[in-house]
């Protein structure tokens, strides 16, 4: 079989990491945070340090191993067939919850631009599906495709963004009195760690590269680069805006909105703004969606190629993609997206919602516990273990032990699936 293309260079790999983590969250977070003060700000200290050395795992093991397929491969390889194939499950199943949550969002929106249309949960579950399914036809078609769209949306979405620094950096200089205008909740040990838990969401897909090393020129040098180049701008970018937002903003005011920047840019740009934030809004969801698309499809293919799966479970089309699961977890989050507008399938969205970050803390875990198996950067292993935890906590009793009812319906699939289906490093057979 022929080697699979390799199309992205390390700003490719750079706008994956980017395209991945901006998503929809950035524009709603702000509100989140607002009622924690002065907690929220030092939350996205803590949290891009311990990011940060899970990013720096990421990156050694990479260098270790740069013939793996993916991150989760390396995984597998290190921790074995059954710990491998239980993580990659969990964080399959999360993607598919993120798709559909992102999808709905992405569509509210861009229904905000256009006042005269309904835009009831029915309209958005179909705005969504339209969505997906057009980025999951894109993906279809060739990762090259897929890239060059990321790379497009990454830069359109960073637009608002810019603008948000822009409004703050005039502020500070011009008028530095507007931050002290209204009053902030101060810092706080014990609001710390639910804090965490909200910042860590807006900071999930940091491993983007890691996960598509396999379609990465040269991935030792450019999976490294564009993991950490792109999770430091994506860490900037965010406690600039959140804070800034939060310092020149009435606390509830902040909490009210739903639309935090928007309101944030009407106060000082006037009500089109609203319009414009949206519409970029709606451009950084359908970027983030690509990307998950995108995962959805190269994940079991790297288990696939890895000996992890069998052929069966991840075949390629003609555009080298695999097709099958990408087609699977598409539908599977347009099912989700329908039912909740019906009302039936509310509780398992929200059962989604909750558990997209408990459920991607246990690949981080098993990344840790892989390094210390494999003893690549051990002290840095121990502290993501400790953050992990820690950012587990937060998130509550409730969605960690749905984690672990979610890591269990893996164990029966596995002896389904069998042993595995090749030596490594050999290639399928079709």
């Amino acid at each position: 079989m022929a080697k699979l293309e390799r199309p992205f260079g390390v700003w490719t790999a750079t706008a994956m990491v980017v395209g991945t983590m901006i998503g929809a969250g950035i524009f709603v977070l702000p509100g989140r945070l607002a009622p924690l003060g002065w907690t929220g700000a030092v939350s996205w200290i803590v949290g891009g340090m311990g990011v940060l050395a899970i990013a720096r795992i990421i990156a050694d093991l990479t260098i270790q191993r740069s013939k793996e397929p993916s991150i989760l491969t390396i995984c597998g390889d290190i921790l074995g067939l059954l710990p491998g194939r239980v993580i990659a499950w969990s964080y399959w199943v999360s993607l598919i919850g993120s798709l559909s949550v992102l999808a709905m969002a992405g569509a509210a929106y861009l229904l905000h631009l256009f006042p005269s249309l309904p835009d009831g949960p029915l309209e958005q579950a179909i705005g969504g599906t339209a969505i997906v399914a057009a980025l999951t036809a894109i993906n279809i078609r060739g990762v090259r495709n897929a890239g060059n769209f990321q790379v497009t949306a990454t830069l359109l979405k960073l637009v608002p963004l810019v603008v948000v620094i822009g409004i703050v950096a005039w502020l500070a200089v011009s008028a530095p009195a507007t931050y002290g205008q209204a009053p902030h909740a101060p810092f706080s040990t014990a609001s710390l760690t639910p804090a965490l838990a909200i910042t860590f969401f807006a900071l999930l897909g940091f491993e983007s590269a890691g996960l598509v090393a396999e379609r990465v020129r040269d991935p030792a040098r450019n999976v490294v680069r564009g993991t950490l180049l792109g999770l430091v701008l994506v860490l900037v970018i965010y406690m600039i805006v959140s804070t800034g937002i939060m310092m020149a903003s009435p606390a509830d005011e902040l909490y009210a909105s739903s639309a935090p920047i928007a309101y944030f840019v009407t106060r000082f740009l006037g009500p089109w703004a609203g319009d414009a934030v949206a519409l970029f809004a709606g451009i950084s969801a359908i970027g983030c969606i690509n990307g998950v698309i995108l995962f959805l499809g190269e994940l079991p293919l790297g288990m696939v190629r890895d000996g992890q799966l069998p052929d069966y479970m991840a075949p390629t089309n003609s555009n080298k993609v695999a097709a099958q699961p990408l087609l699977l977890g598409s539908l599977l989050a347009i099912i989700l997206m329908l039912g909740s507008a019906t009302g039936i399938g509310e509780r398992v969205l929200d059962f989604l919602l909750r558990l997209t970050t408990a459920s991607a803390l246990w690949f981080y875990a098993a990344i840790c516990i892989a390094a210390l198996v494999a003893h690549v950067q051990r002290t840095l292993a121990v502290v993501g273990l400790g953050f992990c935890a820690w950012v587990l906590y937060g998130t509550g009793l409730e969605a960690g032990g749905l984690g672990i009812l979610l890591i269990l319906v893996a164990v029966p699939l596995h002896f389904l699936i069998g042993g595995r289906t090749r030596a490594r490093g050999t290639a399928p057979a079709g």
